[in-house]
């Protein structure tokens, strides 16, 4: 049934589609099972699709921020539709680009194609608000807590079963690309690895070698589709902006003037904060903390491992001991949704419940007004050719991070058999089966759980360990 303009349109999509019909299929052919509210539907309808659709994500967002790409890539391009693949990786190429944390970045900006500002603003909260309840308390009671260096069972399993939809996402993507668009995925891909793995670069780098990397990827395409004979195919460059724009523009609700507006907000409270505390030097706690993580919030690009040195840099010893610094980063790693939630349990031990929800708004706050701000010039720009062009190396240099991401995690996460045993089982139910993210992280933390050491204890000598790489203290 065609989508009404006046009227919401819901499609019940069936778990058992047939080969032949397409609105029973995701955008690369991958089943769906949930309803469909149509882009056309009344406000109220696409903000009841955002609450749906978000409320239950942040209390299964684990793995970091690629594993969130690929759980968010599963919800709205395959599951539900919200915009088709080009789109979503637009828009995470643009977090890429952005400081702040990349994953919630996305998170804002396809709730706020879909539902306007309030649309982005209770994805956010709802994306977070796990994360930062369960963290404040931490921060508050950290003494009452477990043992960061070793989690309890039930989450022993959430990595891998996590780090599985990374693997499904990069595939998704890349088989998308044509052949200078993997050169360029494979550039930033090795990159990334390589900042990640050498002892003589820092990890801290990442801030200032992504965005030059994705500007490198745009800048190639760009060339490319001036010449007489490009290596990509670039599209008509009468595209030009349609009703489908438009109607993309009325969704988002913010006018470009707006947009600009927004980036001036994002600068002036940068300096106004720096100016008054190192400037005027006024001596308020939370205003101290407020200045500190707006600060680091925007410059810090590459996600929330990068902000971690600066973090330590700033609150130890001045607002807590290394090993309580060290304790909260245990725990934040184990919780659902963005690294960036750790500025809530920073933010208590030091002040308390008030000084966690200054912190927290203060670490997320440049990334959530920048893309406020960009993405009604997205929405404008993206069919203009020579920005489409760009784009379009922009897209494929940030799909190579995800690549990278398959690597990196995939060490940290799978440690043992037990790990592989998980995530074989979860890519198994994501890949074959098309069950739904949150159903595969709750499926292989059970898994997990039965094939840990406090209870079945199988599969549970390090690979490392077993081949030799390192020698068992016990022999």
């Amino acid at each position: 049934m065609p989508p009404q303009e006046d009227e919401a349109v819901l499609e019940q999509v069936d778990f058992e589609p047939t080969e032949n019909d397409p609105e029973k299929h995701g955008e690369d052919g991958e089943a769906t099972a949930v309803k469909r509210v149509s882009e056309d539907a009344p406000w109220g309808e696409r903000m009841k699709e955002v609450f749906t659709t978000f409320w239950p994500l942040g209390l299964v967002a684990f793995g970091g921020p690629q594993a969130h790409i690929a759980i968010l890539r599963d919800h709205l391009v395959v599951q539900r539709g919200w915009l088709d693949e080009e789109q979503f990786i637009e828009l995470f190429a643009i977090g890429q680009g952005l400081p702040g944390p990349t994953s919630t970045q996305l998170v804002v900006s396809t709730a706020l194609s879909r539902a306007g500002p309030l649309g982005g603003l209770l994805a956010f909260m709802l994306w977070n608000i796990p994360g930062l309840i369960f963290l404040t308390l931490c921060g508050v009671l950290i003494d009452a807590y477990i043992d960061p260096d070793d989690p309890p069972f039930y989450l022993v399993g959430l990595p891998p079963a996590a780090i599985s939809l990374v693997f499904k996402a990069f595939y998704g993507f890349t088989s998308k690309l044509d052949k200078l668009g993997i050169a360029l995925a494979l550039m930033s891909c090795l990159i990334a690895i390589l900042i990640n793995g050498d002892e003589d670069i820092k990890p801290t780098s990442s801030q200032f070698v992504f965005p030059i990397t994705l500007t490198i990827g745009g800048l190639v395409t760009l060339f490319d589709s001036k010449r007489e004979n490009p290596w990509s195919d670039y599209g008509s460059p009468s595209k030009g902006w349609d009703a489908a724009d438009d109607r993309l523009m009325k969704r988002i609700g913010i006018p470009l003037w707006v947009g600009g507006l927004i980036f001036l907000v994002w600068a002036a409270v940068l300096v106004l904060v720096i100016v008054l505390v190192d400037v005027a030097e006024v001596e308020n706690d939370y205003l101290n903390i407020f200045e500190v993580m707006y600060r680091i919030g925007s410059i810090i690009f590459g996600g929330g491992q990068v902000v971690l040195p600066l973090l330590e840099t700033e609150v130890v010893p001045a607002w807590m001991t290394r090993d309580q610094f060290l304790q909260g980063l245990g725990l934040a790693q184990s919780m659902p949704g963005p690294l960036f939630n750790f500025s809530a349990y920073l933010g208590a031990v030091y002040k308390g419940v008030p000084g966690a929800l200054v912190a927290y708004m203060g670490l997320f706050g440049p990334g959530i007004i920048l893309i406020f701000g960009i993405v009604p010039f997205w929405a404008r720009l993206r069919h203009v050719f020579w920005f489409k062009a760009v784009l379009k190396g922009v897209n494929a240099t940030a799909i190579g991070l995800v690549g990278a991401a398959c690597v990196i995690l995939w060490e940290a996460a799978v440690t043992n058999a037990a790990d592989a045993m998980v995530f074989a089982f979860a890519g198994t139910l994501a890949v074959a089966y098309n069950v739904q993210a949150p159903i595969i992280v709750f499926a292989g933390g059970v898994l997990g759980a039965i094939l840990c050491d406090d209870a079945l204890d199988l599969g549970q000598v390090p690979y490392c360990l077993r081949s030799g790489f390192i020698t068992d203290p016990d022999s």
